[in-house]
């Protein structure tokens, strides 16, 4: 019997390894968002203070430990062998739960996911218990820590109103005094933020950060705490006076000095706050076997109220746990693939919305226009105008390309990490497990509303944004509750042997999930999205546009011919890949046309006919575009409505049709790849050749139609493939035509 549970507890060390990995993957974005959103110092530099973070958080985390171990119920009405099987399905849910959020790059609150998980297993087990002692459900009070579980709930729920109001007010205050071009203010301005920036990071690290571990004296942690007016002020007037040093005398960027330290900060706290996310359920589970294990009681009637007594995590046991965070931060792309996310909701210019505005978010949107609105009509004209000129956006004659300017400065993200460090100090000297991700996804986007960066082009779109990643965070709740339960149900009834099945079934879903992941990374390394035009002559332009021309002559050539295949097939999913392929192309230059306005305005004043050129590019491109989604839409719905599949003869017809194109289209692709304008004049000479080829097909198909063609869906079908066809040559045949001629010109 004891193999079983040597089993389990090798499984919860192997799963606790993998939790690690999986968590620092999707809360990397708390500690990495500002840093790298600034791009106030270098990515590298940013994951060495982030990786010492890391390990100084790790080894101040034990104190928080007994969250798991007692915070979400009472161990004393649970015998060992229910114990365990509440640990397992809790951490078998987490890393399955957490890697599909990573995986889809939604950044989700591990503190949020061990909670609710911890409460959905221990309810199932606690309801079977009841049920088994013919006793009343209003017992379950007894089993779980009502008090103690609402107390978490409801701080991590408060969080994200909290830390959003906290984050915009501040925010608005402080760009109301230093502006947007906080680099002009007199050195004084920038060393009394800096000292009131790091002497509230400096409160996190040393009073709260450092608290649990023996790096501090014990007498200067008491003196601190003990005396906390006097160690702020006294820090207060250090860090302003050094502030002020490294500004005017150093010449030293004061804001990159408090992003480093606040890198730090907020690292540390993820270790500190968090690693009872991914460790605190299996230590508990190790600490309960070692209780039971020299007993000599059966599993099913030792009682596990030695679990509610404090136990000391050993050092090495974080240092090793910190270590695998670190290794997984430098290494993890799915960690990069969450920080994108919340990067680009704060991004202060235009750039590529993932998210589609939905009802709520324009209704929203709608109502704080009305708002402001509202409130713009009682201020005076003189404090309208101040808060203006402080908004007023810097100006730049720097040429850098918008892919490589920062998503925001470093006012903003010096804020995110002073506002972020305080709120989780706060939470954490009230030993909550309040979620970080929540506090500093939250912080970030409360700061991006105040500086505007949500304007009327994008506003809908960020704020749909956010509401989908907040709705994330309750799907976390609902499926961790949810699947802990039914993960220790099915453990209950099945016993060592769907123990052993589920674990090794979790094991497989993280393989697979890990070679898709791998797979899509390839992929999206062989970049085939349209670029934004950011040149400024027109060679440039040709230059830029040859790339979006070769990409675009590349997908069409693949979206016909998968079109064709899956319409002689009769497969309906890949008609329906086609169409989305299609999709996408539509939606690239859709973004393309969308960022006209800074292309002009960015174009030298004597390339009108850049403009010109670049402008027609894209209404060809739109143009190709056009027939595609005709004719991948149009074979879809004919499949996919079970009508008659396209005879033998109209297959054999398009695939003649297919051929020639497909040469023409690779060669037109080769041609734009490598440059050769020149041979785009042999292109257009084959212009007649293909018309002819879908011309002599129109024509038999009339013939068949008036003879022996007894389907009107299939010859409508037929007829609009082959017009589009046409359709599509001409508008390629343009585009060629337009290069030519500006190749001639230039």
């Amino acid at each position: 019997m004891e193999n079983i549970y040597i089993f389990m507890i090798a499984a919860l060390a192997i799963l606790a390894i993998a939790d690690l990995v999986v968590g620092v993957s999707n809360d990397a974005v708390n500690f990495l968002n500002s840093a790298i959103g600034s791009k106030a110092i270098t990515f590298k530099t940013i994951m060495i203070v982030a990786s010492i973070g890391i390990a100084f958080g790790a080894l101040s985390s034990s104190g928080m430990m007994e969250v798991a171990r007692k915070g979400i119920f009472d161990p004393s009405q649970f015998y060992f062998n229910e114990i365990m099987i509440i640990f397992m399905a809790v951490m078998i849910t987490d890393i399955i739960l957490l890697d599909i959020f990573n995986s889809l790059g939604m950044p989700t609150s591990t503190t949020v996911s061990i909670v609710f998980e911890l409460l959905g297993a221990a309810v199932v087990i606690s309801i079977v218990k009841i049920s088994n002692n013919n006793d009343s459900l209003s017992q379950l009070g007894n089993y779980i820590n009502t008090d103690k579980a609402t107390e978490i709930i409801l701080g991590i729920l408060l969080s994200v109103f909290i830390a959003f109001t906290v984050g915009a007010i501040i925010q608005f205050l402080t760009r109301l005094l230093l502006t947007f071009n906080f680099d002009k203010k007199p050195s004084w301005a920038s060393a009394i933020f800096g000292g009131v920036a790091i002497t509230s990071i400096s409160y996190f690290i040393i009073i709260k950060g450092l608290k649990g571990a023996d790096i501090l004296p014990l007498s200067f942690s008491k003196w601190a705490n003990e005396n906390l007016l006097q160690f702020l002020g006294a820090n207060m007037i250090i860090w302003t006076f050094i502030s002020w040093l490294f500004q005017s005398v150093l010449k030293q960027n004061i804001y990159k000095l408090v992003i480093i330290l606040g890198t730090f900060a907020l690292a540390m706290a993820f270790a500190g706050n968090d690693l009872v996310n991914f460790i605190g359920v299996p230590i508990a589970a190790y600490n309960s076997f070692e209780a039971w294990s020299g007993s000599g009681i059966v599993p099913s009637a030792f009682s596990m109220e030695k679990l509610a007594a404090k136990v000391p995590t050993q050092p090495l046991l974080l240092l090793v746990a910190g270590l695998i965070m670190v290794l997984t931060l430098w290494f993890s792309k799915k960690a990069r693939r969450v920080v994108k996310t919340s990067v680009d909701l704060s991004r202060q210019d235009e750039v590529k919305e993932r998210f589609k505005s939905n009802w709520l978010s324009q209704n929203l949107v709608r109502s704080v226009i009305i708002i402001n609105s509202g409130v713009n009509k009682m201020l005076p004209d003189s404090m309208k105008k101040r808060i203006e000129h402080s908004f007023k956006k810097a100006e730049t004659t720097a040429t850098i390309p918008k892919s490589e300017l920062p998503a925001f400065d470093m006012v903003r993200a010096s804020v995110n990490l002073v506002i972020a460090s305080v709120l989780i100090s706060i939470a954490t000297g009230l030993k909550l497990p309040l979620s970080t991700t929540y506090v500093t996804f939250m912080v970030a986007m409360g700061t991006s509303l105040a500086d505007r960066a949500w304007g009327a082009e994008s506003a809908v779109y960020r704020v749909a944004g956010v509401l989908n990643v907040i709705g994330g965070w309750f799907l976390t709740a609902f499926s961790a509750f949810t699947a802990a339960g039914v993960l220790a149900y099915l453990m209950y009834l099945g016993g060592h042997y769907a123990i052993i099945a589920l674990f090794f079934l979790s094991i497989i879903m993280l393989v697979r999930n890990y070679v898709t992941s791998k797979k899509k990374n390839k992929e999206a390394e062989i970049k085939e999205d349209l670029r934004k035009a950011e040149s400024q002559t027109i060679t440039g332009i040709i230059e830029e546009s040859a790339d979006n021309i070769a990409k675009t002559v590349s997908r069409t050539n693949k979206i016909y011919t998968n079109v064709l295949k899956g319409l002689s097939k009769g497969k309906v999913s890949s008609l329906k890949k086609s169409r989305a392929g299609v999709e996408k192309l539509n939606d690239e230059i859709d973004e393309l046309r969308d960022n006209i306005f800074y292309f002009i305005k960015n174009l030298e004043e004597t390339s009108v006919r850049g403009s010109n050129f670049y402008i027609q590019i894209l209404g060809y491109l739109e143009d190709i575009t056009q027939s595609l989604e005709y004719i991948a839409k149009a074979s879809y719905k004919h499949v996919n409505n079970n009508h008659k599949p396209l005879r033998f003869n109209q297959i054999r017809d398009l695939q003649e049709i297919n051929q020639k194109l497909e040469e023409f289209l690779n060669a037109t692709e080769v041609a734009f790849k490598d440059r050769n304008y020149a041979q785009i004049g042999e292109l257009l000479g084959r212009k007649e050749d293909l018309y002819n080829s879908v011309t002599e097909k129109i024509q038999k198909q009339v013939a068949r139609t008036r003879s022996e063609e007894s389907s009107p869906k299939n010859t409508t079908l037929y007829f609009g493939l082959l017009l589009e066809t046409k359709d599509l040559i001409e508008e390629i045949m343009n585009l060629l035509d337009l290069y030519h001629n500006e190749h001639q010109q230039s």
